[in-house]
């Protein structure tokens, strides 16, 4: 019994590293073809700390994020609190319930990075199953808990629809998504 514990737990412990590993890929895959290629360097080094790292384990299941698992028992997330914390790919990072703008445009590496880091893990988490559409789909379905800027959500509706209708490579490369940015948020980069 002792001995199956121990397995299970190492199992998790590699599996888990390997779903890091291989969306961080990922991430860097795309934000290279975004033009942002030391943001998807960098992207989620956080995740290996212990406070992220072994809640992951923990709650790993390997076809969701472990932090969905861990709120479900806890109702809560200390990995996903420290993630968001210093992670400023994530707009919860950026929201401020004091601020005078409480949902501020995202900064365009940040915004760019964020969308790579979706669409990553829609393509890591739902492995074959991957559709075109399915980042349309999970954005419209959570995006009215998204606290964001509305031209942030009017932004990445646009993204996700046009990679739901043209794929991946047509929409997410440099001038692309400058152009976008530009468009959407008015802002130069």
């Amino acid at each position: 019994m002792e001995k199956q514990k121990y397995s299970i737990a190492f199992k998790k412990f590699f599996s888990h590293l390997h779903v890091v590993n291989r969306h961080r890929f990922k991430v860097f895959c795309l934000c290279f073809r975004a033009g942002i290629p030391w943001r998807g360097f960098l992207h989620d080094l956080s995740k290996y700390s212990p406070v992220e790292f072994f809640e992951g384990v923990r709650y790993f299941s390997g076809d969701h994020s472990p932090i969905m698992n861990c709120k479900r028992e806890k109702g809560y997330s200390l990995a996903w609190l420290h993630h968001i914390g210093r992670n400023k790919h994530h707009y919860e990072y950026w929201y401020d319930y004091a601020a005078p703008v409480e949902t501020p445009i995202i900064p365009y590496p940040y915004f760019v990075e964020m969308v790579c880091d979706s669409l990553a893990a829609g393509l890591i988490y739902q492995g074959k199953n991957w559709t075109r559409d399915y980042q349309l789909t999970y954005w419209l379905k959570t995006r009215e808990k998204a606290r964001v800027h509305p031209k942030v959500d009017l932004l990445l509706t646009k993204i996700y629809t046009e990679v739901s209708e043209k794929g991946i490579a047509s929409v997410i490369t440099k001038k692309n998504m400058k152009m976008l940015y530009q468009k959407y948020m008015g802002k130069s980069i």
